[in-house]
């Protein structure tokens, strides 16, 4: 017996538009539904705010930006959002429907994957979540739930409930909204968000596909926080042995706690995982790991809206109860054991540079027992005379050595087991790595802000140049990022690519590129940017551009004339003129034009290229024998045909049968010709 309760919304039509037809997922904040868009008659996924939530002006704002932030994307591995709006108790987003199943749903039927597979979704997703950090926003909530792999392979990027605009306000509050198994460290400690907290839910992805498990477990969520903010994720190859050391550094790049270490963003996530592919054999992409499972069956539709795939599966599938995106309390680090402060019982330890808490002690084992004494005797005492000359040699020699061994100790504690830091202050990343190299030393890089030192240069080392440092050693590099605050130049009147360079110089990035139609700027020249010139931002952050189309041609009528005179009349206004392989019937004459793609009165740009159809003529078709009949069923039976009519009354009018047609049944016309019908007179 089915004991599932009736959605009151299935089977309604909401705001007078979406049929809604079946109930896919539920979450926190929302529930999808698969409906269909009765205007234009497709089928789409509808996100509905929980209603109880609708009266929260927070959430409400936050489900009106998720709608706008990814309808300004429009990229092919984002879930896309056609419509939002709100009818009674009801706030929703209209979004595009995918037609699959959830990278959770793929984790849970096959264990691990292949790394070929894994890379092959992570770098769509990274596509992704380029373009949004981009664009100027942060996803916030990257997880295998929002991760919707279609039926035909595509793979999308979904749920920018949780998105922010990068450089906003840090959080105060002493909350975070996330996912637990997903936090970046500086979420959880700080509340702090910036592109690379998404890069760090993309490293925790990637190793859950390699190995088929999250990286850190634990009872309780705050059991997971913890493990992010004190130890690093586990290499890949720890749970797949003989996995390639590539894909473990390429996890614990992303995934490094010092924030510093990582990509930037998704864009150079991306790039190192391409070069991390390229790095690797056909065999090493291939290996299939002990954890790998054959999973059976088909995938139900997925709504792009949501990570789960349906109601009744929504428990399986979610990866567990720290895979929900949830309100989290912030875990602050405690400043002593008794400072009366609310943070969660964590272990106590001492600081290191690293955010590692330890504790180190070295303890030096006793030395042999001393010889027994012996007491003295008379040949001992007899001769100690001729002993007593030979000690002093051997004693001058040890002496000698001690000191010797004394000085290199000295010498190798304080000099020789070090080297100094060279000067590597405004020196490109790639030339700094290679110095630091040459002198035997490893190389971390972090990223700031600077107002004296170019982007892309180094602005600092820790430790400081020409101090010293074990030869085996590393050194953190500080490479510039640029001034953290940067206006957008003056781009109007610039070619596309000029613009770009001119982002890119200031430390901006190209975002969503439109184009529109202006009577002032010539075509392919920026007309405006958003924001606008002179707008302070933060570095990296997306500047929108607007290129001119140019002065727009407004597209004429052609149809019936020649295909010679309709080409050339288009051409001379800037059109380029595509003809159609195959013609076909109309009633225009044979060999002038039947069809235009473009309507009478469209506006296009210079370029564009219009495709003209040439008719072959009219279709000749058999003429009914209509005399006899009445005015209304001869003028049926002719219309059915594919035939116009016109009646000619006979005068003086006696009657409404058809005494005469103006071609006699059984022989041919043009199909749409007009053919006339006379009644009886005297």
């Amino acid at each position: 017996m089915d004991t599932t309760l009736k959605d009151p919304l299935v089977g309604q039509v909401l705001d007078g538009r979406y049929r809604v037809d079946a109930r896919i997922a539920v979450g926190g904040m929302a529930t999808v539904y698969r409906a269909v868009d009765t205007r234009l008659d497709r089928v789409l996924a509808l996100k509905v705010m929980h209603p109880a939530l609708a009266t929260d002006a927070v959430f409400v704002e936050r489900f009106i930006r998720e709608a706008k932030s990814v309808a300004r994307l429009a990229h092919p591995n984002v879930v896309g959002v056609f419509d939002q709006g709100a009818e009674g108790a009801y706030v929703y987003l209209a979004m595009e429907y995918v037609e699959g199943c959830t990278l959770r749903d793929v984790l849970r039927e096959r264990g691990a994957l292949q790394p070929r597979a894994a890379l092959d979704i992570l770098e769509p997703m990274l596509a992704a979540l380029g373009a949004a950090h981009r664009a100027g926003f942060i996803h916030r909530d990257i997880k295998p739930e929002n991760v919707l792999i279609g039926d035909d392979g595509r793979v999308k990027v979904a749920d920018f409930g949780l998105v922010r605009a990068v450089g906003s306000v840090t959080n105060t509050t002493g909350t975070i909204l996330g996912t637990v198994s997903y936090l970046a460290p500086e979420q959880i400690e700080y509340g702090t968000s910036d592109t690379r907290v998404d890069v760090y839910a993309c490293g925790v992805v990637l190793h859950e596909m390699l190995t088929g498990a999250k990286p850190h477990g634990g009872d309780t969520p705050a059991q997971v926080l913890y493990l992010h903010l004190n130890e690093d994720v586990p290499a890949p190859s720890a749970a797949v042995p003989g996995m390639a050391i590539e894909l473990d550094e390429l996890v614990a790049t992303a995934t490094a706690r010092n924030p510093e270490i990582r990509p930037e963003d998704a864009v150079a996530l991306l790039a190192l995982t391409r070069r991390t592919r390229a790095a690797l054999s056909d065999a090493q992409l291939d290996a299939v790991p002990p954890q790998a499972t054959n999973g059976a069956g088909g995938h139900a539709g997925v709504a792009g809206a949501s990570g789960r795939p349906s109601q009744d599966s929504r428990d399986a599938t979610t990866g567990g109860e720290d895979a929900r995106t949830s309100v989290i309390p912030r875990l602050v680090r405690p400043s002593s054991p008794d400072d009366g402060s609310d943070t969660p019982d964590l272990p106590p330890a001492a600081s290191s540079g690293d955010g590692v808490h330890r504790t180190s002690r070295l303890t030096v084992p006793p030395g042999p027992p001393a010889p027994p004494s012996r007491p003295s005797t008379g040949r001992r005492a007899w001769r100690g005379g001729l002993a007593r000359p030979r000690k002093g040699v051997l004693t001058i020699v040890v002496a000698a050595l001690l000191v010797l061994g004394v000085g290199i100790g000295v010498w190798y504690i304080n000099s020789g087991q070090f080297t100094r830091v060279p000067s590597l202050l405004g020196q490109t990343e790639q030339v700094a790595k290679k110095r630091l190299t040459d002198a035997g030393l490893d190389a971390k890089v972090g990223h700031d802000f600077s107002n004296t030192f170019e982007r892309g240069t180094v602005m600092r080392t820790d430790p400081e140049p020409r101090s010293r440092i074990r030869g085996n050693g590393s050194v953190t590099l500080v490479i510039s990022r640029g001034p953290e605050i940067v206006r957008v130049p003056d781009l109007t009147g610039k070619s596309l690519a000029d613009a770009k360079d001119a982002l890119k110089k200031v430390g901006l990035a190209p975002g969503v590129i439109t184009r529109s139609f202006d009577e002032e700027t010539a075509q392919g020249e920026i007309i405006r940017s958003q924001p606008k010139a002179g707008t302070e931002l933060r570095p990296d952050a997306g500047v929108a551009l607007v290129v001119s189309k140019g002065r727009p041609v407004h597209m004429p009528d052609v149809t019936g004339q020649s295909e010679e005179e309709a080409t050339a009349s288009l051409e001379d206004a800037g059109l380029d003129v595509k003809i159609a392989a195959e013609r076909v019937n109309s009633p225009e004459d044979a060999g002038s034009v039947a069809e235009q793609s473009a309507k009478e009165g469209s506006r296009l740009a210079r370029g564009d290229t219009v495709t003209l159809t040439i008719s072959k003529g009219p279709r000749m078709i058999a003429v009914p024998d209509v005399t006899g009949k009445s005015i209304d069923d001869a003028r049926a039976e002719l219309t059915d045909a594919g035939f116009e009519v016109e009646v000619d009354r006979s005068f003086p009018f006696l009657d409404d049968t058809v005494a005469k047609q103006s071609v006699d049944g059984g022989g041919t016309a043009a199909e749409g010709s007009t053919i006339t019908i006379t009644t009886k007179g005297i």
